[in-house]
């Protein structure tokens, strides 16, 4: 059977917790296993380990392609992949595929929709929890972010996660105990880091909305469940997946192409914890 493979180099605890892989894996498996093609997913400690998979997965023939995610700027796994001959598909901007076939959405456009929908409703002070900001979308969230709250005059507080819950507590502890402005309003970059922060929130003795309002990344079962439950930046994760699967189709069929995929608009769904 046809394989394409998709390495993550991240901790096993953080992708057991995020929603966002598990959604975009079934995406992909929808498109992926109709077509006789098998997914193969390793996860791994670090970018060096993950160049290693590539190189063993080429010398071996396991995969007839691969899925590149987390990018970062000048990101030297497009010229790996290019090197060993492996067809490629970024999930991410166009800017760091360097033309290799790209599944966009419009980080930083949509990181701005986030601010304007805050300061819509009144907010002022807003803090953002990101997640690693070497990452290229971490960056163009963060600079949508930034644009937003110059353009409307607003004030700004950051923190930095890596989409655990855990990380999620502490950057929002970091911002709580800010000096002399303390955020009325948070995004987070994930789920994950939102569920966390509204445990802190708590155990700083503050109620959301009414003291704090609350934005997540990533829309998923747990912000609706939540208490109370999460406004949120809403994508649809498993479609993401089905594009990137077709994408990856493609590939098969024209190796050279450089097609971007756009990805569905994102929207705010709103919830208890902005209202």
């Amino acid at each position: 059977m046809t394989r394409v493979g998709l390495v993550m180099a991240r901790s096993a605890q953080v992708i057991g917790e995020e929603p966002f892989y598990h959604e975009f894996i079934e995406g992909l498996e929808r498109v992926l296993t109709p077509a006789g093609v098998s997914l193969l997913v390793r996860m791994v400690g670090d970018r060096a380990a993950e160049a290693d998979v590539y190189e063993s997965w080429s010398a071996r023939q396991q995969v007839r392609g691969v899925i590149l995610v987390d990018l970062v700027p000048d990101d030297d796994r497009v010229a790996l992949v290019r090197r060993l001959g492996l067809p490629a598909v970024v999930l991410g901007d166009p800017s760091t595929a360097d033309g290799l076939p790209t599944v966009w959405t419009d980080d930083a456009g949509f990181a701005r929709e986030a601010v304007g929908f805050l300061a819509g409703r009144g907010h002022t002070v807003l803090g953002h929890v990101s997640g690693p900001l070497g990452f290229a979308h971490t960056q163009l969230r963060r600079g949508g972010v930034e644009a937003e709250v110059t353009d409307r005059e607003l004030t700004l507080l950051t923190a930095e996660g890596d989409y655990s819950l855990e990380s999620g507590r502490a950057a929002t502890a970091l911002l709580l105990d800010t000096r002399p402005e303390r955020p009325t309003a948070i995004v987070f970059d994930n789920d994950v880091m939102a569920l966390g922060g509204l445990e802190t929130i708590r155990a700083y003795g503050l109620r959301v909305p009414e003291d704090l309002s609350v934005v997540a990344w990533d829309d998923s079962a747990q912000c609706q469940l939540a208490v109370p439950a999460l406004s949120a930046m809403s994508h649809d994760v498993a479609r993401i997946g089905e594009l990137t699967a077709g994408a990856v189709l493609d590939t098969f069929l024209d190796a050279s192409a450089r097609t971007v995929y756009e990805a569905p608009k994102a929207h705010i769904v709103e919830r208890d914890s902005t209202r």
